[in-house]
């Protein structure tokens, strides 16, 4: 198998553990919510770990791990439409048609399961900074993702000092809470949409996100992560530096969330922690990269030249080919599991047990797309925005046409 083919799925495959990893907290509906994020004010010594472990490797840095996939997975599909004989104006109106369609998508999802839905997200973003930055050049973009940063470094910095200054109140009722809480699924559509609607586009507050988004456009154009040979030390760099520097600010934050940490303000100092996932997302593809590499080159190692990854790495590649399908199907067996309008599981389990639901989730999500890949079949959710995106386009031709 080329290496190419390996480090793009393999992280998509693996970063789909840490998105439900970073889900399931919201559904211990019964808990009382402490200082970060949706993760439970208190717990035995195996919540414990367990938040923290969350906390350090899983919150705030799946979706910019997801965001910098995102575009380097748009930044693939452009180059090959473009090489494939399509027009620069087709190709992109083909992402933007695509855009659109994950916008309707991830709007669907959240009103019919999850509120959280991050396909708006980045259908938004595709939409926005495709037409703006995708045949830019490398200095603007590079420069675009140093003011981004710069600006997000500012801002979490300031935000956390000036918090230290003001020691916590109560912390207020959480609306997202009370989404999942609620027992009517009919009454819980519209407090999914009223709770997802903003956070399309506050996203884009962040800064984080649209960086990894721009920093994505970027490595694909240089094909780092399909050509991890090349770029063995930038990879190394990336991932030491990067993961380093987004557990730093985690550990600070976990450790503060469960009491062994005395901050005046811990919630915060949350700023920072979400502004350092950039580095960990960024640092996790980049590792990726490095397995990949190892991967691959063991492979041409082999003799005749049919070696295959071994089994762990074909499934996870599987399921990195079906991402959107692996992505949607977690909520289809967390929300009516948990939630409760469903069988409200989620108000016995605590962090612990409903991290054990996560991983045996992914791991039902990895067996099933392996199942789909040794019968030659795509993804239901990939052949669903695949079909939706060319048929708009050929509608589209065909309007101008007559």
């Amino acid at each position: 198998m080329a290496e190419r083919t390996l480090a793009p799925d393999l992280a998509r495959g693996t970063m789909l553990l840490l998105i439900a990893l970073a889900h399931v907290p919201w559904f211990l509906f019964t808990s009382d919510i402490g200082v970060t994020l949706m993760h439970p004010a208190d717990g035995g010594v195996a919540d414990r770990v367990a938040q923290t472990v969350t906390i350090v490797a899983v919150d705030g840095r799946t979706h910019t791990m997801f965001a910098f996939l995102f575009a380097y997975g748009i930044g693939q599909m452009y180059s090959r439409q473009v090489a494939g004989g399509t027009s620069v104006r087709d190709a992109r109106r083909l992402l933007r048609t695509r855009h659109w369609w994950l916008l309707g998508l991830g709007l669907a999802h959240a009103a019919l399961l999850w509120q959280g839905d991050i396909l708006g997200t980045y259908g938004l973003m595709g939409l926005v900074l495709v037409p703006l930055f995708l045949n830019r050049s490398d200095r603007v973009l590079k420069v675009w993702i140093g003011v981004l940063l710069g600006v997000g470094a500012l801002f979490s910095v300031a935000t956390a000092a000036l918090g230290q200054l003001a020691p916590a109140g109560a912390l207020p009722p959480n609306p997202q809470q009370l989404t999942v809480a609620t027992e009517s699924y009919l009454a819980s559509i519209p407090l999914r949409l009223v709770m997802w609607a903003p956070t399309v586009v506050s996203a884009f507050a962040t800064v984080v996100l649209p960086a990894a988004f721009l920093l994505g456009i970027l490595a694909a154009r240089h094909r780092v992560l399909e050509q991890p040979a090349r770029y063995l030390t930038l990879l190394r760099r990336t991932a030491v530096v990067g993961i380093a520097i987004g557990w730093s600010a985690g550990l600070v934050q976990g450790l503060a969330h469960v009491g062994a940490l005395d901050l005046p303000n811990p919630a915060a100092f949350g700023s920072v922690h979400i502004y350092t996932g950039f580095f960990a997302g960024i640092g996790y593809a980049a590792l990726f990269g490095l397995v990949a590499h190892r991967i691959a080159a063991r492979l041409a190692q082999a003799p005749g030249g049919r070696a295959r990854p071994p089994l762990p790495a074909r499934a996870l590649l599987a399921l990195g080919r079906r991402s959107l399908s692996g992505y949607l199907a977690q909520s289809v067996i967390f929300v009516p599991l948990l939630a409760a309008w469903g069988l409200a599981f989620g108000a016995h389990l605590s962090s612990w047990s409903v991290m054990l639901v996560a991983v045996a989730s992914w791991l039902l999500t990895v067996v099933l797309a392996y199942v789909l890949d040794r019968a030659g079949v795509r993804g239901p959710a990939e052949t669903l925005l695949r079909t939706l995106t060319y048929r708009s386009v050929r509608r589209r031709r065909q309007t101008s046409d007559a």
